[in-house]
């Protein structure tokens, strides 16, 4: 249950190294502008957790997951009855990887927020001209979105040996935080030396709802994995909200 770039990161991350990620969204929301790159690789469906019944077909989802990623606000779950108690009770060996714009604790705690409002309430936007701006990339969306894959990853290793359930809570404004004080510990470099060299011919063709794209070729590799995304990008809650076994079950008997 996550939204526009930080969370999907995530997950499309994960997704490439064989989870099964199913995204949720509410009815009525739309980012195709995003969508068209995070859903690549994902199940897509749509829920109203207001709704009596979809509220039960959460339910089953929880107590079939492995992990649960959301980006909402610290009481929005609360409120609608998934605190980390009630999942918990669904779902015991549940591991939760949640995300937030400004922390867990003090008075921001649930102000809505994103990239680059927090680049500059916390300082990491830069200064031009006498105005003050974004940079030119959101990177504590993406910084922040790799570093719940390696939360997720981090705590399925770990339960598989203690049996312990670990859960993480990241946010925007720590990311930026951890980037300021990197930033200041190391060198920088003059961005427009580096030269890079793709050549037209890499990657493959996908079909996707929005027409047909080129996707590159994953800049990673892991040994003894194949890395990679066997669902193209399509479009928000086009898909059943079940479990990609259960889905291909389902046509197996149609």
């Amino acid at each position: 249950m996550t939204r526009v770039l930080a969370g999907p990161v995530a997950t499309r991350f994960l997704a490439s190294l064989g989870a099964d990620v199913l995204r949720i969204d509410p009815p009525q929301w739309n980012e195709d502008g995003n969508a068209i790159e995070m859903t690549v690789g994902k199940t897509c469906a749509g829920l109203d957790l207001h709704d009596k019944r979809d509220r039960a077909t959460f339910r089953t989802l929880i107590r079939d997951a492995d992990v649960f990623v959301h980006g909402l606000r610290s009481d929005a779950l609360d409120k609608l009855g998934f605190d980390a108690n009630s999942c918990r009770a669904l779902n015991p060996g549940l591991i939760t990887v949640s995300l937030n714009a400004y922390g867990w604790t003090g008075p921001w705690v649930n102000r809505r927020g994103f990239d680059s409002l927090v680049q500059r309430s916390s300082g990491l936007a830069i200064e031009k001209n006498s105005a003050v701006s974004a940079l030119p990339y959101q990177v504590l969306d993406h910084a922040t979105g790799y570093l719940m894959a390696a939360a997720v990853l981090h705590a399925l290793r770990y339960q598989r040996v203690s049996g312990q359930v670990l859960s993480a809570r990241l946010s925007l404004a720590r990311q930026a935080k951890l980037l300021e004080d990197h930033i200041s510990s190391v060198e920088t470099y003059d961005q427009s030396e580096r030269t890079s060299q793709i050549t037209e011919e890499e990657g493959h063709i996908e079909q996707t709802d929005w027409g047909k794209l080129r996707r590159r070729t994953l800049p990673y590799r892991i040994e003894g994995v194949e890395v990679g995304w066997d669902i193209a990008a399509h479009r928000l809650r086009s898909d059943a909200p079940v479990w990609r076994q259960a889905r291909e079950t389902m046509s197996c008997e149609h």
